[in-house]
């Protein structure tokens, strides 16, 4: 077992100290859809006893008690919601709320969230102010941030020590670098390197950053927006169609095929859309942004192999149509 968290990262304990817990049970809470799949990954499913509004994964992770709510209507079109997030952002106000009386009656050793985006979930100031005041409980915050692949890496360990699971946090580590390092070896021996437009969100348009950039390079493309590790930069219509991109992927945070299908028309109807290379081919790929290329979990190794096969179908086919992604034909 692991004594201490690997470096980077922020792990902070508040109220009174407990005895030692040894290899017993972890009361989590996750506060983060990422996080809660990296400790069921780590095989501490059970250990688990609150949840985010949005963890969805694994299958009866919803029976969990919730312990966050958006401040702000979800619905509409995706305008409408990134007004909506710009305006409390502007305000000052956080954008998900947490119910502190909850937290503190589950009394978790740890608590797992993030402190990458405050758009992605509750931040680590939120948590930090709901058990300011806390007394008597020991719990650990554990706080991730995956700016790219690598430390994703970081936050599956800093988890995994968090739980006293530290052995398994490095096998875990290991298979998923040898299945994407897989993908990557065999995608790098191919001629054909497309061009490559990752759109994370659809109006206003946005490209993908972060780990992104990485994930089209092991599957084989040729990233045109967006720095490994960097944030995901807005960008406009004539950004786009000046790039002329020789495929699209569609993959906008918080929505699946069917609802980022449903947004589709805030691109189709700029113009020139009909004239790009991509649109031509018929190489416009909606993806389900929300399950795998948005959170910075396990399933990202998913997330390669759904590029792999949408890049070079010829050569890579792991059976992700339909249910990761679809081609665009609208």
């Amino acid at each position: 077992m692991r004594s201490g968290l690997p470096d980077g990262g922020t792990v902070a304990t508040v109220g009174a100290d407990r005895p030692g817990k040894g290899c017993r049970a972890v009361r989590v809470v996750s506060l983060i859809c990422s996080a809660t799949e990296i400790v069921c990954a780590l095989g501490r499913r059970a250990d688990l006893v609150g949840r985010s509004h949005e963890c969805d994964y694994p299958p009866g992770i919803e029976s969990l008690p919730v312990l966050t709510a958006p401040q702000f209507e979800l619905g509409g079109a995706s305008a409408e919601i990134d007004r909506r997030v710009k305006d409390l952002v502007r305000d000052g106000l956080a954008i998900y709320g947490i119910d502190a009386d909850l937290l503190r009656d589950l009394r978790p050793d740890a608590i797992v969230t993030q402190d990458q985006c405050e758009v992605c979930g509750a931040s680590l100031a939120d948590v930090e102010a709901a058990v300011c005041d806390w007394t008597g409980i020991e719990t650990r915050i554990v706080s991730c941030k995956p700016n790219g692949l690598d430390d994703l890496w970081t936050d599956i360990r800093r988890v995994g020590a968090a739980l006293g699971a530290g052995d398994a946090a490095e096998t875990l580590v290991a298979e998923l670098q040898s299945r994407m390092s897989g993908i990557a070896v065999c995608a790098a021996a191919l001629p054909e390197r497309p061009s490559v437009a990752t759109v994370e969100w659809i109006d206003p348009p946005m490209a993908a950053g972060h780990w992104m950039p990485e994930l089209v390079d092991m599957a084989g493309g040729r990233n045109l927006f967006g720095e490994a590790g960097g944030k995901a930069p807005w960008i406009s219509w004539e950004d786009l169609r000046g790039a002329d991109p020789e495929v699209i992927v569609v993959l906008p945070c918080g929505f699946d095929i069917e609802r980022s299908v449903a947004e589709m028309p805030a691109l189709t109807a700029q113009p020139g859309w009909t004239g790009l290379r991509a649109v031509k081919n018929g190489r416009v790929f909606v993806t389900d942004g929300n399950r795998f290329f948005n959170r910075p979990g396990p399933r990202l190794a998913e997330s390669l192999e759904i590029l792999a096969e949408i890049l070079h179908p010829a050569h890579f086919g792991f059976g992700w149509e339909g249910e990761g992604w679809r081609r665009y034909t609208g």
